[in-house]
């Protein structure tokens, strides 16, 4: 009897403390779309317009060469493709000073969470360092590393892991 209630205190034991390995991931941030657009009051010079106009997230697609910069496997080096992506980006940011970004770091889903939002933290802070050494103001851009957990593409292939090694730039207003 006593064998009996060692096992069942033991394996007891080993189901509570199972369940207290896990922690609870951290809350993320809300998707760019869910993100509340600020909107200069109308009338003043260099309106950020929502619908697409002059200044807005639309016009930004619109004008860049791409609003993406894609990495290697491991890699946050800004190579020659991406300076021509961020230089076009450059060139639209300075005829819209009042405008705010956000450079979002993201990674493919090999690998930790943890190490995952530290790449794209680099990613991201890679892409802000190059803007700011081209003449963008630091303080009209942010970061931020969504790590593994907002792919662009769905897949475990290379394809998809290459789509998902990004930075993206995210106009978030004045």
């Amino acid at each position: 009897m006593a064998k009996i209630s060692t096992t069942l205190l033991a394996a007891t034991a080993l189901i509570a403390l199972a369940g207290c390995a896990k922690k609870r991931p951290a809350v993320l941030p809300p998707a760019p779309a869910e993100q509340a657009t600020e909107v200069a009051p109308s009338g003043s010079a260099g309106d950020v317009d929502p619908n697409g106009g002059p200044g807005s997230d639309a016009d930004f697609r619109r004008s860049v060469q791409s609003n993406t910069v894609n990495f290697g496997v491991d890699v946050y080096d800004i190579d020659s493709t991406a300076r021509a992506i961020l230089d076009s980006q450059v060139e639209w940011l300075a005829r819209y000073p009042q405008v705010r970004i956000t450079v979002e770091g993201h990674c493919d889903e090999r690998g930790t969470r943890e190490y995952n939002l530290a790449l794209g933290d680099r990613r991201a802070n890679a892409a802000k360092n190059y803007l700011v050494a081209r003449g963008v103001a630091a303080s009209r851009i942010s970061t931020i590393s969504y790590g593994k957990e907002r792919p662009l593409a769905l897949g475990s292939d290379e394809e998809a892991y290459a789509q998902n090694r990004r930075a993206v730039t995210v106009i978030i207003g004045r």
